[in-house]
């Protein structure tokens, strides 16, 4: 009797101590940490009036403080322009870069054909850096000298890449430099393809944090898309293209990347493709700190639109125009198309032109927003956006000028070319 009553206080005393350990038995919500090296699941999403419960971006390094979106009332026209380079006039400028050799040297590049060198932010003069007016043709609008993208080497190797149209062709050429200027002479095409229209060309590159070189491609032109180049992968039009010029094949004078989304296919898409479904991307960038690929693509006679761009990914030209659909005009299917990160409508703006992510030193108000701008209205916006939060986007300058491209400097101040042939930077008054 005695070892019975002895045997139940131990059983009982066994179910206190478990109960207030907690549960025995642990519910899937509750799972153990997992083992090294396999990812976390995502946490439920916080409620929006919890800032002590926000999820801190994966792009922020862990104990950094979380920068919030400005009061709009301190950014919304809040800024200016003003002429970096007083006294030098461009002709038609439409890029702007700086090189990777520690220099603080700025490249304009002119419509026409020329590249034009500053020594730096303040430069009174300029020089000219490369002139193939002669394998240019720009006697479309849309036509020219596009795009001036350096090899991440440059400092050692020289090698720079344009991007422009001849009579018939889009050419992506690469050219070597020596001291202040390039040689003509060391002109050798890398990409060529036909452009069936005057219009929608694309034309900016861009060597991208992979190492790899990106090239923005329009649909081929004519009015909504008649030829069916966007949502043809078999084309290389109307796409963004990533190739490694560092390597050569038989047939190219570059390689396909391994992990470019359709390496290998068996439906015969040009693997160069990196994503598709681009009316014309005028303007992408890189964003430094996040990795972020930014995409404007111009709308045809409604909305222009901002694309955050993954590898693979479908951003729905020309069955969509924006988030509306186009062709068809009504009921269409948006299964597997990315819509935009962000849009505006017709007439707050008639041509995108796209911008960078500031990561500057002089404007804290706009740290971490795209800026960007339009061709037509001549206004620049700022875009502040985190993943999984709505996003903010305020005015900063009405400039009043044809807003041809944007560009960064060695310091990542961010600067913008117009046809008045100016090139500006914004600042703070």
């Amino acid at each position: 009797m005695d070892t019975r009553i002895a045997l139940a206080a131990l059983i009982l005393l066994v179910m206190i101590s478990s109960l207030a350990c907690g549960p025995a038995n642990v519910e899937p919500d509750e799972a153990p940490d997992p083992d090294p090296g396999v990812p976390a699941p995502k946490e439920p999403e916080a409620e929006a009036d919890d800032p002590a419960q926000e999820e801190v971006p994966d792009d922020e390094e862990a104990g950094d403080e979380v920068p919030s979106f400005p009061d709009p009332g301190d950014v919304t026209d809040a800024f200016t322009v003003e002429d970096a380079f007083p006294g030098i006039t461009f002709r038609q400028p439409l890029d702007l870069q700086h090189a990777p050799d520690g220099s603080g040297r700025l490249f304009v590049v002119e419509k026409g054909g020329r590249i034009l060198v500053l020594d730096g932010p303040g430069a009174t003069e300029a020089q000219v850096f490369l002139d193939i007016t002669h394998l240019v043709d720009d006697s479309g609008f849309e036509m020219g000298l596009l795009g001036l993208a350096f090899h991440p080497g440059f400092e050692d190797n020289g090698y720079f890449y344009v991007n422009y149209t001849d009579d018939s062709d889009t050419v992506v050429a690469r050219f070597a430099a020596s001291g202040e200027t390039a040689d003509p002479e060391t002109a050798h095409t890398v990409l060529r393809f036909d452009q069936p229209r005057r219009n929608h060309n694309g034309g900016q590159i861009a060597f991208g944090p992979d190492g790899y070189l990106y090239v923005a491609t329009g649909d081929g032109g004519g009015s909504g898309d008649p030829l069916g180049h966007g949502q043809d992968r078999t084309t290389l039009h109307g796409n963004i293209l990533r190739i490694d010029v560092d390597d050569t094949t038989p047939d190219h004078d570059y390689i396909i990347p391994a992990d470019n989304p359709f390496h290998g296919n068996q439906e015969g898409y040009r693997e160069e493709i990196y994503a598709y479904g681009l009316r014309n991307p005028w303007r992408f960038s890189f964003d430094p700190v996040t990795g972020h690929l930014w995409v404007a693509d111009v709308g045809q006679d409604r909305v222009e639109e901002i694309n955050l761009v993954e590898p693979g990914g479908n951003y729905g030209w020309n069955i969509m125009e924006g988030s509306l659909c186009f062709d068809p005009p009504e009921g269409c299917d948006p299964t597997g198309l990315q819509l935009p990160v962000y849009e505006y409508h017709h007439p707050l703006g008639r041509s995108i032109t796209g911008g960078y992510v500031y990561r500057g030193r002089d404007l804290d108000l706009l740290e971490g927003a795209y800026v960007y701008g339009d061709y037509v209205t001549g206004l620049v916006w700022g875009l502040w956006y985190r993943e999984g939060e709505e996003l903010a986007n305020h005015r900063l300058i009405d400039t009043g000028l044809r807003i041809s491209s944007f560009g960064v400097d060695e310091r990542g101040e961010i600067y913008l070319t117009a046809f008045d042939g100016h090139v500006y930077r914004i600042t703070a008054p």
